[in-house]
């Protein structure tokens, strides 16, 4: 049952991650609500590539947090502490 709660915490984690920032986006279109889209991206800018030959691996990742992102977050941890 202890794995079945692990998964559950991830599953809600990166639902409220995903829903915040579609979220976030959506509300850049509404002028009095614009503010959750506010935010700020990092990451690795350029992806950094590994060519062994016969086979190039590329890596990157790029993060873009903004408020709506933070408050979906918070969210899922709320209902994760309540199931």
């Amino acid at each position: 049952m202890r794995e079945g709660k692990v998964w559950m915490f991830w599953i809600l984690l990166f639902s409220g991650i995903i829903l915040g920032g579609l979220l976030g986006q959506l509300a850049s279109q509404v002028s009095f609500l614009s503010w959750l889209s506010y935010g700020q991206s990092f990451g690795l800018e350029q992806p950094f590539v590994l060519n062994l030959g016969i086979l190039n691996l590329s890596f990157g990742i790029m993060f873009n947090l903004n408020i709506a992102s933070i408050i979906g977050v918070l969210l899922a941890m709320f209902i994760y502490r309540k199931v």
